[in-house]
């Protein structure tokens, strides 16, 4: 179908005597006609910019619709407008197919420009080129529908039954080899293009559950900075005890992913924030690929869906775990804003796995989600323990040993207490890390012996406070 596009591009370039680009209604790059001329102004930067980034910024797209193409049916003139970066004016033929607009044909225009005759030639193309996107898109939301199907399907017959759909749909496709994506939170309920990210087989979105606090805990430090004199003076008690890592104390969560094939659908999990007012989504997509040992495609293409949900933290949203303010000092590589993350199940060969991939890829956008640092890309088989811990049941209870630890009046200490065990009880690293001095260490790390009744000289103990303190995350 993209030679198709591209015939028909450069069937409308020759009958207007311009290079052509195609674009869809989103501004995305489809096609476009060679530049053989030696004229610096044959380019501009709003041109030069779609070609090689295969799209055009919001400014751009708001300054064109602007002129009404959106609801135009015949070519529409634009003129330059240097101050944008728009330095030549411009022809825009849409796109439509039964009244709806899909794309724009765009052209460099020039004195005296195209006749009449030729443009209206060119508008009859136009009409071939949006019955073929009208196709594209109907083969899309099928594809988007039948991997919905499976992704949400409780298991058992409607399981097997959405997956020969999805096979069908998917056609040769079906038995190659795929990493499946789970891109979170994603800005809304809309499916954008499968030529939103190279190799794409198959989008869609999927319900997202919102982050709900489970232990009042995402306010910020509390009194646990207040807490900061008062160590210094008192620092020398419980020298040899643990303490915790960095971060503190509970962010707030979402349950976790379910275990059956459909936990898509049954609320698959994961701290994320809704928008105001709505539900959060998730979006799915599933990524060709030509070797298990070349994951290229799918980490570029989890790179542009980001980029297309917009990559940062959305508006209103409160950081995944409050000690994410603690900058990156707590622990190497921390720092990303919390936000869209993208999560890379291991790669598999055909659809009937599909379930499995799905919970990988889940639970490895949560882990992103949860712990900064793994993101803002997390391949399934990078996220370690979170592997076990975004497995365990939706919003578990906090394990009383540690509930107090995890109330608001103690991030700091529970901060402590982490960056102490991610750096394997050594005192000195743990110090540097946190930026106080020893001493405060251990005064830290006797009040977090003494909140929570645990012997940080012994393992069980500290496995228990570690795994608390990242369940808490979750």
């Amino acid at each position: 179908m993209k030679a198709d596009y591209q015939d028909l591009v450069d069937e409308i370039s020759a009958l207007l005597g311009a290079p052509a680009t195609l674009e869809n209604r989103d501004f995305g790059l489809i096609a476009f006609g060679a530049h053989d001329s030696d004229d610096d102004t044959a380019m501009d930067p709003v041109r030069t910019r779609s070609i090689l980034t295969r799209k055009s910024t919001p400014a751009v797209r708001a300054w064109f619709e602007g002129f009404g193409i959106t609801r135009a049916t015949g070519p529409v003139r634009i003129p330059a407008a240097p101050d944008a970066g728009v330095l030549r004016d411009r022809i825009c033929l849409p796109v439509r197919h039964r009244g709806v607009v899909l794309g724009y044909v765009w052209l460099l225009d020039a004195d005296p420009g195209p006749s009449a005759d030729r443009l209206t030639a060119a508008m009859e193309v136009a009409e071939r080129i949006g019955a073929l996107l009208a196709d594209e898109e109907r083969a899309d939301a099928d594809l988007s529908r039948e991997l919905r199907a499976v992704l949400t399907a409780e298991g058992g017959w409607q399981y097997d039954m959405a997956v020969a759909a999805l096979r069908t749909a998917l056609g040769r496709d079906a038995e190659g080899l795929h990493a499946l994506l789970c891109v979170a939170p994603w800005p809304g309920p809309g499916t954008p293009s499968v030529r939103t990210a190279p190799g794409v087989a198959a989008l869609c979105t999927v319900p997202w559950p919102a982050r709900t606090a489970r232990d009042p805990h995402p306010g910020g430090t509390g009194a646990g900075g207040a807490g900061a004199g008062a160590e210094a003076g008192g620092a020398g008690a419980g020298a040899g005890g643990p303490g915790a890592p960095r971060a503190g104390a509970a962010a707030a969560t979402a349950g976790r992913a379910p275990a059956g094939p459909g936990a898509a659908g049954r609320g698959l999990a994961g701290p994320g924030a809704a928008p105001p007012g709505g539900a959060a989504h998730g979006l799915a997509a599933l990524v060709r690929l030509r070797s298990a040992e070349a994951p290229a495609p799918a980490l570029t293409a989890a790179t542009r869906l980001r980029d297309a949900a917009g990559g940062g933290a959305p508006s209103g949203a409160p950081p995944t775990a409050v000690w994410a303010a603690g900058g990156a000092g707590a622990v190497p590589g921390a720092g990303h804003p919390a936000g869209t993350v993208v999560g890379v199940a291991d790669p598999r060969r055909g659809v009937d796995d599909l379930a499995q991939a799905w919970r990988e890829a889940a639970s490895a956008a949560r882990a992103a989600l949860a712990q900064p640092r793994l993101g803002p890309v997390a391949p399934w088989a990078s996220i370690g323990p979170y592997r076990l811990l975004t497995a365990l049941p939706p919003a578990p209870p906090h394990d009383r040993a540690v509930r107090a630890l995890l109330a608001p009046a103690h991030t700091e200490l529970a901060r402590t207490a982490e960056v102490f065990l991610d750096n394997a009880g050594q005192a000195g690293r743990t110090a540097a890390a946190l930026g106080i001095h020893r001493q405060t260490l251990y005064y830290r790390l006797s009040r977090v012996e003494n909140l929570t009744g645990l012997d940080l000289d012994e393992g069980e103990d500290r496995l228990l406070l570690h795994m608390a303190l990242k369940a808490a995350r979750m």
